[in-house]
């Protein structure tokens, strides 16, 4: 049990790894890139004007500086010298903060620390790129995912604005602030400009906290946060679908009896377009669901043998919840929200046999308990490290760590308190889980 406790605590902090000098880091970029020949250094409207201007499709790349994800993958579309025809057809844009910009056209994965966004000049948005497995591992250089989205965006170029009807499902949704620094939890603390003067990093607004802060919205209101927004930008996989990260689309492999199964998809398929969409890269499929309805059907064109078919995806109530959320940094303050700072993993099986539990039971392992603030309620309320959640609330039936905490904020509003049963050993001790 503690090597799975060790385990799961150092992929948490491997994942959230910060560059050493993180200042140094920021102020060497802007030294590097403000005066760069291709690239245009934070301000994204020259970029949307200079994409008139020249008639060219505007490219804007939004880079965490100071996180290491991605770090790989960003070198290499600043370097690799293969990029660079395909680069001087776009006018290129990179953002290294979230101070600014413009929310009703940069709506993206905001817990990616590299993403890139194609526009026309006009503030249509051509397609979306960014990639988990780059996410994960800092050293992961590949660029053929990105060097396909690049070939993609400007083949939708090319047929604009006779295609701007199949694009109206890839632009940004109705969101109540302009810019994220006037969602009132950022506001307090983050003005428009960096303060290159003092500490930048601190007056940075990175990505991921526009998707917290947006949540947090709702929940100060006591209202409901939306379940795209508990579970944003959903994978491919949850539909059952793997996709080839270096492709556009291309159907690696689908899950037997999962919703793409139902709907006729077959390895080896080439995911066209998704409720209407044409499709850039990866990060399109995850947009589409993004917008895609709680319940109901969204439609699919694949490309097999040469030919193309039309398909059904028939996605059922609660299917957001499938999606894997546990890997993303703006799940952290959900977790502060519905859990009490606690991080839980679904038991094994080996360990659930050991504890007399069924693989139909609840069973979340408690691999870490946060200490401070909000992310030490739980801590504050007896939860300890290495219990294992058997009952929360009444809920006893098996959950993965993201289903239970959007179960819990459905269904809780901050200041409740959840009755909940924990193995502690071989004891059962009733605790209540505090909701914040």
């Amino acid at each position: 049990m503690k090597a799975l406790a060790l385990l799961l605590t150092l992929t948490a902090i491997a994942f959230a790894e910060a560059v050493k000098d993180r200042e140094g880091a920021v102020r060497k970029d802007r030294a590097t890139m403000e005066n760069d020949a291709r690239w245009i250094y934070g301000d994204f409207e020259r970029g949307f004007a200079e994409a008139k201007r020249t008639g060219k499709p505007l490219l804007v790349t939004l880079r965490c500086v100071p996180c290491l994800s991605c770090a790989g993958i960003d070198a290499s579309v600043l370097e690799d010298a293969s990029l660079a025809p395909l680069h001087d057809q776009f006018i290129c844009v990179r953002l290294i903060d979230a101070n600014a910009i413009d929310l009703a056209r940069f709506q993206f994965d905001y817990d990616l620390s590299f993403s890139t966004l194609f526009f026309n000049g006009d503030g249509t948005i051509y397609g979306r790129y960014g990639s988990w497995k780059h996410q994960r591992d800092p050293k992961e250089k590949t660029v053929d995912g990105y060097k396909r989205a690049l070939e993609a965006a400007l083949a939708v170029h090319r047929d604009y604005p006779a295609n701007k009807a199949a694009l109206a499902g890839k632009q940004g949704m109705a969101i109540p602030f302009k810019t994220p620094v006037e969602i009132p939890s950022l506001s307090i603390k983050y003005k428009v400009n960096l303060d290159w003067e003092g500490k930048v990093v601190g007056s940075c607004v990175h990505c991921h906290m526009v998707g917290e802060a947006i949540r947090t919205s709702y929940r100060d209101k006591g209202q409901a946060i939306p379940e795209m927004w508990v579970y944003p930008q959903p994978a491919p996989e949850t539909l059952g679908l793997t996709l080839a990260p270096e492709q556009i689309a291309h159907v690696e492999a689908v899950a037997v009896g999962s919703i793409a199964a139902l709907a006729g998809v077959q390895a080896g398929d080439d995911l066209v377009s998704v409720a209407g969409q044409p499709l850039v890269s990866v990060a399109d499929v995850s947009w589409a669901l993004h917008r895609a309805p709680d319940a109901g059907k969204i439609a699919a064109v694949v490309k097999r043998g040469g030919a193309e078919r039309a398909v059904s995806l028939d996605l059922p109530a609660g299917w957001r919840s499938k999606s894997d959320i546990s890997r993303r940094v703006g799940t952290w303050g959900m977790r502060g929200m519905a859990l009490g700072g606690l991080k839980l993993e679904d038991l094994p099986p080996g360990m659930r046999k050991e504890r007399g539990l069924s693989p139909d039971d609840l069973a979340l392992f408690a691999a870490g308990v946060g200490q401070y603030g909000k992310h030490g309620a739980a801590k504050k309320a007896g939860f300890l490290k290495e219990d294992v959640i058997v009952e929360v609330g009444g809920m006893k039936k098996r959950a993965t760590e993201g289903e239970l905490i959007g179960w819990l904020i459905a269904r809780h509003k901050a200041g409740e308190k959840v009755k909940t049963t924990v193995l502690r050993g071989d004891k059962r001790v009733e605790l209540m889980l505090p909701i914040q």
